[in-house]
């Protein structure tokens, strides 16, 4: 008993000091961090490199990561609101590395225009955009800004698009790993990873159309912006990556110059850089601002909880914290709308049903939901949207993926050649139906693909009666096939395109508001205080892993892992799966 108490002891004791810690440096940033009024005239610097993130990290430590500039629906706000302020004279923004996603780059390229339009000036430098590697999303970005400064030892990689896939069927056919999976129907590519060798006919007509799409938005915006026709700005990309010299003889940039000579020019009629984080953190709130609830769905969706680790980025979509979001949003007698934000590949059938469950439960309620689709909101990401009043899309964005697979790996020939070998009892005719030591038989295969056909027409049903479509047309729709936003506008899977704008205009109309009337973002769930965190993470026995991410093996691996880390996740099934496949786009 002394032993525990003693163990007992020293974790209270950890938990204290990890929790003094942190308020210590709270105290000290609050203390050596007091407001300085802001200039009388500002220039806002937008640091791109730092990136714009979907959602600022959560818990304790979220304050100590750094590395990232702010959300981005914080820099639509926040880009708006200075649009509409007389000290702010312009927007400078800095891209040297690689551009967020593709719907994402759209959501920034809007407010930027829409910034543009109080005729305030609007620069970007680069000292290279694409240097030894794509930079065609990066330069879709940089086209949206008035002025494009480029280093002159610079360059512009717009070189369009190309997807890259991983097949490793012959890998596991080698170690001799069998597998044995299903899907519904021919475009639910995801298992094609493991059973196949290059893209079906049908996998690679998706892409193609993916690919083509995007090449078209970009010649499109970039032709737009740059006063060039699509057919000039189809040149330049099959010339690129282009010298500096080149570029800017093409049209694609304004100046070759230093970042100094950037700061000169902004600065000569004595207005003061400051960056955009600060000059946001700084803003009062809009006054009678109407409150709507941000719920986020990021990640694969999964079952149960999952709480977002707060040394690491890596996020879920978990059912459990989706719903816990939902029932506080219905709960505040404050929140006239709910806003839910997804950015999913999809992910456990179960799981998606559960949200999906959530969000008729609201809209019940009385209080509308609004998604927003981020980057990707396919299959599972689908399946959680459309029950929602209206479904925004940027016209980038990923969604449909109608669809869904299930099967496993047998590994009986590779222990054989490991010279290992199992034996089993069972009891019932299917008992061993997940058992990765035996094929299916003949009854597995029966109840697998009974199940898939069940979670395919439940998929489809549920699709055709919120989107209001002709069983016909569902199905031509459905079949596991991807769509971009725009696609699926034209087809009736989502309502609108656009991004948090769009969104807040769609609130303001469902929840019978003034068209102009101030709308604040509060996000559900709310975090927890820092020894809340704490204690929860040790009521768990989730202490030692949170620690052990800290460890500086962790980082050096994180690289390696992310290359592969998709197609692992493959492997992970979590029951029937709805989700799309792991692809590497240039």
């Amino acid at each position: 008993m002394r032993l525990l108490g003693r163990i007992l002891l020293i974790i209270l004791a950890i938990i204290g000091s990890l929790t003094l810690a942190i308020a210590g440096l709270g105290t000290v940033a609050a203390l050596s961090h007091r407001p300085e009024p802001l200039p009388k005239q500002m220039v806002l610097l937008l640091d791109l490199n730092s990136g714009v993130v979907e959602k600022m990290p959560e818990g304790p430590f979220a304050q100590l990561q750094g590395g990232h500039s702010m959300a981005v629906n914080e820099l639509v706000e926040t880009l708006d609101r200075a649009a509409r302020d007389p000290a702010v004279t312009a927007l400078v923004a800095r891209l040297d590395r690689g551009a967020p996603g593709m719907a994402r780059t759209q959501e920034i390229r809007d407010a930027v225009l829409a910034f543009r339009k109080a005729n305030k000036r609007t620069v970007l430098f680069s000292s290279g955009l694409g240097e030894m590697g794509g930079g065609t999303v990066a330069y879709y970005l940089a086209s949206a800004f008035q002025e494009i400064w480029l280093q002159p030892s610079g360059g512009i990689g717009l070189t369009g698009f190309s997807a890259e896939r991983p097949f490793i069927k012959g890998t596991l056919d080698a170690l001799g790993i069998q597998t044995e999976f299903g899907a519904r129907h021919e475009y639910k590519s995801a298992i094609e990873t493991f059973t196949q060798t290059r893209f079906t006919k049908e996998s690679r007509e998706s892409m193609q159309m993916l690919i083509d799409t995007w090449s078209r938005q970009v010649t499109e915006g970039v032709a737009a912006a740059r006063g060039l026709t699509p057919p000039q700005v189809k040149t330049l990309v099959d010339r690129a990556p282009l010298l500096a010299s080149e570029a800017k003889d093409g049209g694609l940039v304004d100046r070759l110059a230093y970042w100094d000579e950037v700061v000169k020019s902004l600065t000569e009629g004595g207005a003061k850089i400051v960056g955009i984080e600060k000059y946001q953190s700084r803003l009062p709130p809009e006054p009678n601002a109407v409150k709507v609830a941000l719920i986020y769905g990021i990640g694969q969706v999964q079952r149960g909880s999952a709480e977002d680790n707060p040394l690491e980025e890596d996020t879920a979509m978990s059912s459990e914290r989706v719903a816990k979001a939902f029932h506080e949003a219905l709960k505040d007698p404050s929140i006239k709308a709910i806003l839910f934000r997804i950015d999913s590949p999809g992910g456990s059938y179960t799981a998606s049903d559960a949200i999906w469950r959530e969000v008729t439960n609201a809209r019940a309620s009385g209080k509308p939901v609004i998604v927003s689709m981020g980057d990707v909101a396919a299959s599972g990401g689908y399946f959680s949207a459309m029950a929602a009043d209206r479904i925004i899309a940027q016209p980038g964005t990923v969604t449909g993926s109608i669809g869904v697979f299930s099967g496993k790996i047998v590994l009986a020939e590779l222990w054989k050649k490991l010279g290992v070998s199992w034996d089993e009892v069972h009891n019932g005719q299917n008992s061993a139906i997940w058992s990765t030591n035996t094929p299916f038989s003949a009854s597995g295969w029966e109840r697998m693909n009974t199940s898939l056909d069940h979670i395919y027409a439940d998929f489809t049903t549920k699709a055709q009666q919120a989107r209001k479509l002709k069983p016909e047309d569902m199905d031509k729709l459905a079949r596991g096939r991807i769509w971009t936003g725009d696609a699926a506008k034209r087809l009736g899977l989502v309502d609108q395109t656009g991004g948090y704008a769009a969104a807040l205009v769609e609130i303001r109309e469902l929840a019978r508001l003034p068209a102009q009337m101030p709308v604040t973002l509060v996000p559900f769930p709310h975090p927890k205080a820092p020894f809340d965190y704490l204690l929860d993470i040790a009521r768990n026995g989730r202490l030692p892993e949170e620690v052990s991410t800290a460890i500086t093996i962790e980082a050096r691996l994180t690289r390696l892992l992310t290359a592969i880390r998709p197609v692992l996740a493959m492997l992970d099934l979590d029951g029937q799966d709805l989700r799309m496949p792991p692809v590497e786009v240039h």
